[in-house]
């Protein structure tokens, strides 16, 4: 029998460095990695690689954007934390080079009129053409290496989401919110519904003050004749837009529901519609603006309520 006591071991912090010719998509690869959980930071020195893992092991896995633009990066510094990291047990690392052909940069920076970082006064030719050649050392050593020439934003999104998505990551998450029309539609969202045709429970004064996650106020808003009907379909649309939206390279999406008061219907509503998703199959988060904004969640009405 062994006394000695058992030790847990540390995962090596996983990171990616994502870098390549300007123009060939590394903030979209940044903003990308960051929806599938990454922690991201772009244009980070190479100085300041290492000294950023210092210390205890992270919970989510580092993006770092590198830019041949931030002034301490030369081509022998990037090889040299490339071996630094390599031989790092407690790091593991790899490379993202994002590759691009000439002639389609060069009409990159011809449509948006941007100057070429490393040819500010100078036609973007000259700059692509100097910066290939500082990073021919760094894009031989690629883990991974993505052509952006041919592809769109949405492309590479979902590229990258093949390439690093973990099984959670990948799915798409969904936010079902409730809000009051009075203060406004909620940022952000995706598909908008409005529910103030149906039967309101205000002016039934047993229910006037409770709200929509009561069983009581979601059986009254489900009587009402145009109820069954306007939900079905509205569930039905939304799970047939959200593969569409998958593919597109969405990693969440917004569905709200509005009233007038944001309290009964627009909240039955949006509590039924997330435990009809999460049924499907789907990563699904509720959120009630107004009820938050009175600091209602988590009082008597939300224990009667459902939790999704």
């Amino acid at each position: 029998m062994n006394d000695q006591p058992s030790q847990k071991s540390v995962e090596p912090t996983r990171v990616v460095l994502v870098t390549g010719a300007s123009g060939a998509g590394r903030s979209t690869a940044i903003n990308a990695l960051e929806d599938l959980g990454f922690e991201a930071i772009d244009n980070l020195p190479l100085s300041l690689v290492e000294r950023l893992l210092d210390g205890p092991a992270r919970s989510a896995p580092l993006a770092l954007g590198i830019d041949v633009r931030n002034r301490d990066f030369s081509t022998d510094a990037m090889v040299a934390l490339l071996d630094n990291l390599a031989a790092d047990p407690d790091t593991s690392a790899e490379l993202l080079y994002l590759d691009c052909r000439t002639d389609v940069l060069i009409r990159r920076y011809s449509e948006t009129r941007r100057r070429h970082p490393l040819a500010p006064s100078e036609t973007p030719d000259i700059g692509i053409a100097r910066e290939m050649e500082l990073l021919v050392s760094v894009r031989a050593r690629a883990d991974r290496l993505i052509e952006t020439s041919e592809l769109t934003v949405h492309d590479l999104k979902a590229e990258i989401g093949e390439k690093f998505g973990t099984a959670a990551s990948v799915n798409l998450s969904i936010s079902v919110e409730s809000f009051s029309y009075k203060r406004g539609l909620p940022r952000g969202a995706d598909m908008v519904l409005d529910v103030r045709f149906l039967a309101n429970p205000h002016w039934e004064e047993t229910l006037r003050d409770l709200d929509g996650r009561s069983p009581a106020v979601q059986t009254f808003v489900a009587t009402d004749p145009r109820f069954a009907d306007f939900f079905a379909r509205a569930i039905d649309l939304t799970q047939s837009l959200l593969p569409a939206f998958k593919d597109e390279g969405k990693t969440s999406l917004t569905l709200a529901f509005g009233c007038t008061g944001g309290q009964h219907r627009s909240v039955a509503l949006a509590e039924k519609a997330a435990k009809a998703l999460a049924a499907a199959g789907w990563q699904v988060s509720t959120r009630h603006r107004e009820l938050e904004r009175r600091g209602l969640l988590g009082g008597p009405a939300a224990e009667m309520g459902t939790q999704t």
